[in-house]
C-alpha cells in the first residue's frame, strides 16, 4: 500500500524563493543619515523646560546688571561725598 504525501508541494524553484524572500513591511537602515544610538535616543527638552532655561539666562543677566548699577551708584555716592 502507498502513502500519499499530505501538505503543499512545492517546486525546488519555489523553495529557492521563500528561503530569499524580503519582507516589504520591515524598513531598511538608512545608510545616507547613520547616527549613533546615544543621539538618535537623546532627550529632546520640552517648550517648558525651555523657557525655564530662557528665563534663569536672563535673570542671571539681569542680576549682573544690577550689581553694576549699584557699583556705578555707590561711584556717585563717592564723589558727591569728596
Amino acid at each position: 500500500m502507498k502513502r500519499l504525501a499530505v501538505g503543499p508541494m512545492t517546486t525546488p524553484e519555489y523553495n529557492e524563493w521563500w528561503v530569499k524572500r524580503i519582507n516589504d513591511n520591515i524598513p531598511e537602515q538608512s545608510h545616507e543619515n547613520n547616527q549613533s544610538i546615544k543621539e538618535y535616543l537623546r532627550v529632546v527638552p520640552s517648550e517648558l523646560e525651555i523657557i525655564k532655561q530662557d528665563f534663569e539666562w536672563r535673570n542671571v543677566e539681569l542680576k549682573k546688571k544690577i550689581e553694576q548699577i549699584e557699583e556705578e551708584k555707590m561711584n556717585l555716592r563717592l564723589d558727591a561725598d569728596v
